[in-house]
């Protein structure tokens, strides 16, 4: 039956058994004897069936699916996170639906109305800019994991990484080798504001400096936007304020591989004359020159924890608040204060 879509009613006739029969073995029903749910199983083989979903969903209510949105696809981290998930996900019988949110909260909103209006039957949001009053209410009408954010009237729904003790442990660690003037290459506050991770990155440094007893230097931070450019950007505008520095600490690889370039563009040598740190451990960070010092986060660990703790909720299972740790990966960026 090449032509035409394969029914219930064909696979009962193949089977010779009862169309209620056929429905039954297909919901996994109880009741059904032995050889007829054989039957029925190899007539579904044999003819190659495909059930309806969106019958399905209509029946009973569930779609299956579990909407993802993210901020960026392509950025490492978050697609650790991403393929966690779908790790997380396989072999359950949920199908995952991926949007990009592009740091735009508009385009967010209407990637989170689509799957409102699909009725998917739990959320994920990875990073995310809406506010905490819209992640509160989504929370209300439908099972919600967020990640790699935290929002204190969701906590038990959050799964996150602690970016305040990884940054103050990539701190202390500029601290140890001799360094006393740290420069710090954070984010604006439009993304401090809705990117909880970036704001952590700064309280965390500011602590161990503070810890160190040494007061944090505004001139020695400096804001930019996580793309590569403004690490350039930001060296040339440490080094035009004329507040010496022996090392710089990128709140993310991809402003340390820009102020990379910038130092290079200048002539000064890293670790040699500036040591270099970044954050979040992307793939070019081992085969930049030098390789960089930086911070491994577990992204795909944090992804299958959240398709559990999704699964979970739609169960109706409680969930708590997970907090990774970091690691620091040492490569050759850093070199000790003469």
């Amino acid at each position: 039956m090449p032509n035409r879509k394969i029914t219930i009613e064909d696979i009962a006739q193949q089977a010779n058994v009862s169309i209620s029969t056929v429905s039954r073995v297909l919901r996994k029903s109880s009741g059904v004897a032995a050889d007829k749910r054989e039957a029925v199983l190899q007539a579904v083989s044999e003819l190659d069936y495909r059930p309806n979903v969106f019958a399905q969903s209509l029946a009973s209510g569930q779609s299956m699916t579990i909407g993802v949105i993210t901020q960026n696809f392509g950025s490492p981290v978050y697609d650790g996170i991403l393929q966690g998930i779908l790790l997380g996900l396989e072999g359950t019988d949920y199908s995952s639906l991926f949007a990009d949110g592009r740091w735009d909260k508009t385009i967010e909103q209407n990637a989170l109305q689509a799957f409102v209006d699909r009725r998917v039957d739990g959320l994920i949001f990875v990073g995310g800019q809406l506010s905490e009053s819209i992640m509160v209410e989504v929370g209300h009408k439908t099972p919600l994991i967020l990640v790699a954010r935290t929002i204190g009237s969701l906590a038990e729904n959050c799964i996150h990484f602690d970016n305040f003790q990884a940054a103050y442990d990539l701190t202390r660690y500029l601290l140890d080798m001799g360094h006393r003037n740290i420069a710090h290459i954070t984010a604006k506050m439009h993304y401090q504001e809705t990117v909880s991770d970036v704001s952590q990155r700064y309280a965390g440094y500011a602590q161990a400096l503070t810890d160190a007893g040494i007061p944090v230097d505004p001139q020695l931070v400096v804001e930019g936007n996580l793309m590569q450019q403004s690490g350039s950007l930001a060296v040339e505008m440490l080094l035009m304020a004329k507040r010496p520095f022996s090392a710089i600490f990128a709140a993310n690889d991809q402003m340390a591989f820009g102020a990379r370039l910038a130092l290079y563009r200048r002539g000064i040598r890293v670790p040699d004359d500036i040591s270099l740190v970044g954050f979040d451990d992307e793939i070019m960070a081992a085969f930049s020159i030098p390789p960089l010092t930086t911070v491994r986060q577990p992204s795909v660990e944090m992804g299958q924890a959240a398709a559990a703790a999704i699964l979970d909720l739609i169960d109706g299972k409680p969930v708590a608040n997970q907090i990774f740790r970091s690691k620091i990966i040492v490569r050759e960026s850093v070199a000790r204060l003469r």
